[in-house]
């Protein structure tokens, strides 16, 4: 931070400028759970009267933030890779292009078995494309969508390369003798802490609701370098929070004589 001091004397305040810095462009790589639970019911329904499937409702999410990502900056780029056993690309050159990056999902599907995730290949891979970014002066950025209950990703990754940062998405079911997601939550956790280059960010949900992966995915539209600490975060603010107008409480701006409405959120 750049300090432009007015004065040195009691009473006078001091100004402070942040110092310029360049936002960089993101390149993305969304790796996808494609183990069973993905094809999990949700309890949202679609058109077709039937509820929706974890990975269509992921699908369609994922392709929303894609376009809105590029209406903010054309100039990021997509690559995706599916998780199983371990990560394997899907679409491996990164694309500004948002048809072909919506294609990449048509074809994807899930597993019809269950098993233990591993995400080394992943933050490798991660690791060696953010090399890459770096060098065309670009940030690199994974978004993991978890939709394992009961099993637990394990990972072997040396804590001192922070080379890209990862977000994750965890869709689960609810607790039960049959699972664990809360362990699995933990676990995810100390994933995010262990790669991440800026403030990575985690969200979780067993609700089954379609709003519950959308509602996550647009939050996950905020850059790497302008996030706050996900502990501040509160976006959206719930409506028992926020004070009505009529209690809001009025300043006398000095400036101009006119009444400023404070609302306090």
């Amino acid at each position: 931070m750049e300090e432009d001091r007015v004065g040195v004397t009691g009473g006078v305040a001091s100004r402070y400028a942040l110092k310029q810095g360049r936002i960089k462009n993101e390149d993305i790589l969304i790796c996808i759970d494609v183990d069973a639970e993905s094809m999990a019911e949700m309890k949202t329904t679609g058109t077709n009267g039937r509820p929706l499937i974890r990975m269509e409702c992921v699908k369609q999410a994922v392709i929303l933030f894609i376009h809105n990502k590029l209406f903010i900056n054309p100039d990021h780029r997509f690559a995706f890779a599916t998780l199983s056993k371990s990560a394997a690309w899907l679409l491996k050159d990164f694309t500004s292009n948002a048809e072909s990056a919506v294609a990449s999902l048509r074809g994807l599907s899930a597993n019809k078995t269950s098993s233990r995730a591993d995400l080394t290949l992943l933050f490798r891979a991660a690791a060696q494309e953010a090399k890459i970014s770096r060098a065309q002066n670009r940030i690199f950025r994974v978004i993991l969508i978890y939709c394992r209950s009961s099993m637990r990703p394990t990972h072997g990754w040396p804590l001192n390369q922070k080379l890209f940062t990862l977000d994750v998405m965890y869709l689960h079911d609810k607790p039960s003798p049959d699972n664990c997601p809360q362990d699995v939550y933990d676990s995810l956790v100390d994933a995010v802490e262990h790669v991440s280059e800026y403030e990575g960010y985690i969200f979780e949900s067993g609700q089954g609701l379609a709003r519950s992966v959308f509602k996550p995915m647009s939050m996950l539209l905020s850059h790497p370098q302008q996030r706050c600490a996900q502990d501040d975060l509160d976006i959206p603010r719930s409506l028992a929070k926020k004070v009505p107008v009529t209690e809001a409480t009025n300043a006398l701006d000095h400036h101009n004589g006119n009444n400023i409405q404070i609302i306090n959120n």
